[in-house]
């Protein structure tokens, strides 16, 4: 199970980034997306090209921002080769996009990663920094995993909690999860009691948050943020932060990487944590329902 998990999670970064490119430039964007998402997973740079002295990859940060590069280089390359002639088109996405693209990519990546390494360590250090003061430690934890919801300040928590999972800390981890757990809830808790607020299909959405919520699946949450981020980020966040704090408050520790309530009996204190999240749950849907307008 440990090494199935480790090489599904291996291909986070360049799935990310590859798809991301995707979007922007179709399909002769996936290789260089790919590629950018390897060279943020590896941290190779100029100096230290086989990336055999890494301390600090770019991470998330990286391959985010690789993803969009990559994608904009071939929207570049695109315009540059616009005039050839036609019998030629077929040579560009087999030959000249991922050539060129993938040339470009690695350029940029080389000479970025040590910056994006610095700005990925900064967040983790941050986070670790914090843990001398406990309660603060799980709101802020908690806090940034409802900002983005599943981008790069959730992901710079969640991969510290992870880390510190394995030097055998587990008491980030569940402030995490219990953070992570409560956009989905929350929203599904206002669609379900506060009808007035939200349309019909709004409400029928909300439900699937439920299952979202129990299964720490914070990115269930993003299409109502998207439509409603003023209202939306800062009750999830808030809501996340209690959860976050009352964790770490109640000393509950969790020993699994994710699963939400599936993993419950890998939580010591589980009583205390589900009422953390339960807290937390209510205390964002109560703030979102309270900002937003009747529909």
């Amino acid at each position: 199970f440990n090494n199935m998990g480790n090489v599904s999670f291996g291909m986070m970064l360049p799935i990310l980034s590859g798809f991301i490119a995707m979007s922007i430039a179709d399909r002769p964007g996936l290789a260089v997306g790919f590629a950018g998402g390897l060279l943020a997973k590896s941290g190779a740079t100029f100096l230290d090209p086989s990336a055999a002295k890494v301390a600090a990859t770019p991470g998330f940060l990286g391959a985010l921002l690789y993803g969009f590069v990559a994608g904009y280089i071939i929207l570049f390359l695109k315009k540059v080769f616009k005039g050839l002639p036609k019998s030629l088109d077929g040579v560009k996405p087999i030959l000249l996009y991922p050539l060129l693209g993938v040339f470009c990519m690695a350029i940029f990546a080389s000479a970025i990663n040590p910056l994006m390494s610095i700005i990925n360590q900064a967040l983790t250090n941050f986070l670790s920094g914090l843990g001398n003061y406990g309660i603060i430690l799980g709101v802020v934890a908690g806090g940034m995993m409802s900002i983005d919801m599943g981008g790069p300040f959730n992901k710079a928590a969640y991969v510290t909690a992870t880390g510190l999972l394995a030097s055998g800390n587990y008491i980030l981890m569940a402030a995490v999860m219990a953070g992570g757990m409560v956009p989905p809830l929350a929203i599904a808790l206002s669609t379900t009691f506060f009808k007035d607020k939200w349309t019909e299909e709004e409400r029928n959405a909300g439900l699937v948050n439920y299952i979202m919520g129990l299964s720490f699946i914070s990115e269930g949450a993003i299409p109502f943020a998207a439509n409603d981020p003023i209202h939306v980020i800062p009750s999830c966040v808030i809501g996340s932060a209690i959860a976050g704090g009352l964790s770490v408050a109640f000393n509950c520790q969790l020993r699994a990487p994710h699963g939400g309530v599936f993993v419950i009996a890998t939580v010591s204190n589980w009583p205390m944590y589900l009422v953390s999240i339960i807290i937390g749950a209510v205390v964002g849907c109560l703030i979102l329902s309270t900002l937003k307008k009747n529909k």
